[in-house]
């Protein structure tokens, strides 16, 4: 028998080797069980739905401005011969008080001038009368002529006339005399000066710039859309727009600290702005110099940027949201007793920067998902995780009296 090659021999050996190798592992191998993977569902925060009563709130920011603001001219030429202490950028004046007072002497001399023009004028009156007098007499005998008596009746008309005009003469004389004198003409605080002493002004020059300090008021742009939410005074042609507007609270920070005044709409502005389609109110702060009930709150400065919150109309049985829990515009997502997500279509009454105000269209005790779902799909399954509510903070009515608690509560919408 021929013996085989080595070459080819050791090859097929190795095969036969590796294929009975195989063979046993396979049939030694152990069985491998199969089973459904588990369906993990999405986790969801969810919040129970509680009907509220709470008064709604209207944001705006604005810049406080002078109710009143007028600019002092001079009424006579002259030189300034005394400006008062209080005649300073940021100074404050009361009703009547001298600001200027220029060089008076010509107008002395022009008062006493128009005194005697008027003594010479009643003197000439008295004369031309006592003539007309004895022309009625010789009428009455006679014995004048009708030119004469005319004559008579013309010199003593003219005469009172010219008694009139020195009068007039006078109480100018008198008035420019005043006008010598400037005088604030209401409460305020001077902004800006014009004059000093020693500088000639004539009629007309501007000495200061003063606004009042009586009230300050805030020019406040609103929505179209908030108006509905908040009871403006409007004002009707015939009618005198006397009801008392909304409270609006105004916050601003001064020196590091949040500081708070309180105040009313008092009026709205006569028309819309054409490129912004804003309702524009005004809102008023009565003494925005005085210290209040806060001795450390700075003064409502002219110039001062504000936040405004406006309090607006109460309304019950709503529920107030946070705004991740709206699915598109008017839809939110229901979460019922098994899991199973629902889109329900709701009426939004307000929507706030992080909450909405839900008019209709949910249950008390609902459970409506916060989360932000990237697909919310009607029927799917998700686990919840219950959230509570954050506490809200004292309603503004019930803290009236305390500045820095207002828009507050349990009954004001975040």
């Amino acid at each position: 028998m021929k013996k085989l090659d080595p070459k080819l021999s050791l090859p097929l050996i190795t095969l036969v080797v590796g294929f009975v190798a195989a063979g046993g592992m396979i049939a030694t191998s152990p069985s491998v069980k199969t089973q459904k993977p588990e369906r993990l569902l999405p986790l969801v925060r969810v919040q129970e739905a509680t009907p509220e009563h709470i008064q709604l709130t209207v944001k705006a920011r604005g810049t406080v401005a002078p109710r009143t603001q007028s600019d002092l001219v001079a009424e006579v030429s002259g030189r300034i011969v005394e400006v008062s202490p209080s005649l300073a950028s940021g100074g404050f004046v009361e009703p009547d008080d001298v600001l200027v007072r220029i060089d008076p002497r010509d107008y002395e001399i022009a008062l006493v001038r128009a005194e005697a023009s008027l003594a010479r004028a009643q003197s000439d009156v008295e004369l031309a009368r006592s003539s007309l007098g004895r022309h009625n007499h010789l009428r009455e005998r006679g014995v004048d002529s009708d030119s004469a008596h005319e004559a008579a009746v013309n010199a003593a008309h003219v005469a009172e006339a010219m008694v009139r005009d020195a009068e007039a003469n006078l109480l100018q004389a008198q008035r420019d005399l005043e006008r010598t004198h400037v005088r604030a003409p209401f409460a305020g605080r001077i902004r800006t000066k014009h004059v000093d002493v020693g500088q000639f002004v004539s009629r007309g020059t501007p000495v200061a710039l003063i606004y009042a300090v009586d009230y300050a008021e805030v020019r406040l742009p609103l929505p179209d859309a908030d108006a509905a939410f908040v009871d403006l005074p409007i004002a009707y042609r015939g009618h005198d727009a006397d009801e008392e507007g909304p409270v609006v609270v105004l916050r601003a920070r001064f020196a590091g600290r949040l500081h708070t005044w309180r105040g009313r709409i008092v009026r709205t502005e006569g028309e819309l702005d054409p490129r912004t389609r804003m309702i524009h109110a005004v809102a008023r702060v009565e003494d925005p110099y005085g210290r209040g009930d806060d001795p450390d709150r700075p003064p409502l400065s002219v110039g001062l940027f504000v936040e405004a919150e406006i309090l607006g109309l109460e309304v019950d049985d709503v529920y107030v949201l946070p705004r991740s829990a709206l699915r598109s515009s008017d839809r939110v997502a229901v979460v019922d007793a098994e899991g199973v997500l629902t889109l329900r279509p709701v009426v939004v009454l307000k929507r706030n920067r992080d909450t909405i105000v839900i008019e209709s269209g949910l249950a008390a005790g609902e459970l409506i998902c916060t989360s932000p779902l990237p697909v919310s799909v009607e029927g799917m399954k998700v686990r919840t995780m219950k959230m509570e509510r954050e506490p809200r903070r004292a309603h503004a009515r019930a803290t009236a009296g305390n500045p820095r608690a207002a828009f507050a509560g349990d009954r004001s919408t975040p």
